[in-house]
């Protein structure tokens, strides 16, 4: 890794009589720690992130990261800003859950984290027992979507549920399992629109992707008629002569067409 940054989380807490130290903290509260910081770091492209590389010390508990610099310098800006304002409403929701949930350990186990950077070697965020870093639940709102993409996985022991893989990457869908027990045809590998329901930010429009729950699935076969599309210019007149008729819907399509 060229160039790189660094995160401290610095842990201060007790185990019953004993002081936190790296010897008596939980590898739950680890793995907790560890998938955090990947949802603040990069909560929203995972799949390509660069590397995060992890170390813990004693004194309390003293948990390094590094990983790249632009992802560091980011994430100080963006937790000094939540320290500033006392809210996280305006973050990603992965961030803005993961410091939800640094924020109920805090108060469960009576531990006071706090946090710094390369960029910021002095604290730049606290989480304690004492504050109150939770969303403001009325921004959040049911809502529901339609969803284009395969659909590459269906089922589940305990919770049923299938994954589309789609333009903004591969959505978790609950469905229950008597839906998927009276479908005759197999499903996998073929292209599907999903009607939806879920919870949607009122400020930001953000889609809370963790929670959705199918409604309907639809056949979805994109197709492209030369001899319709023809057709209609042709009942236009010579308004449209001699165009190009691939430009033209590449014009239309914007984005969405690439």
């Amino acid at each position: 890794m060229d160039k790189y940054g660094q995160i401290e989380i610095h842990i201060v807490g007790s185990k019953g009589n004993n002081q936190l130290t790296p010897d008596n903290f939980d590898i739950k509260e680890i793995r907790s720690l560890l998938d955090g910081i990947e949802d603040m770091l990069y909560p929203s492209n995972k799949k390509d992130r660069p590397d995060i590389t992890y170390s813990i010390e004693s004194g309390s508990v003293m948990n390094r990261f590094k990983t790249s610099l632009q992802a560091v310098v980011t994430f100080s800006a963006v937790m000094t800003m939540v320290s500033k304002t006392g809210s996280i409403d305006g973050l990603e929701l992965p961030t803005a859950r993961a410091i939800e949930n640094i924020q109920s350990i805090a108060r469960s186990s009576n531990y006071t984290f706090d946090f710094k950077t390369s960029e910021n070697p002095t604290v730049i965020l606290t989480i304690s027992p004492d504050t109150n870093y939770q969303r403001t639940t009325d921004l959040w709102i049911d809502a529901e979507f339609y969803f284009y993409g395969m659909l590459t996985n269906a089922g589940g022991k305990d919770k049923s549920n299938i994954h589309l893989d789609t333009d903004v990457g591969s959505l978790i869908i609950n469905v229950e399992k008597d839906f998927l027990k009276k479908e005759e045809k197999n499903l996998l590998y073929k292209e599907y629109g999903v009607r939806a329901i879920g919870k949607q930010n009122v400020e930001t429009g953000e889609i809370d992707k963790s929670n959705l729950t199918l409604l309907e699935l639809i056949d979805y076969t994109p197709t492209y008629n030369d001899e319709y599309i023809k057709g209609l210019i042709s009942k236009v007149g010579d308004k449209f002569k001699g165009l190009d008729i691939d430009t033209w819907i590449s014009e239309i399509r914007g984005d969405y067409g690439k």
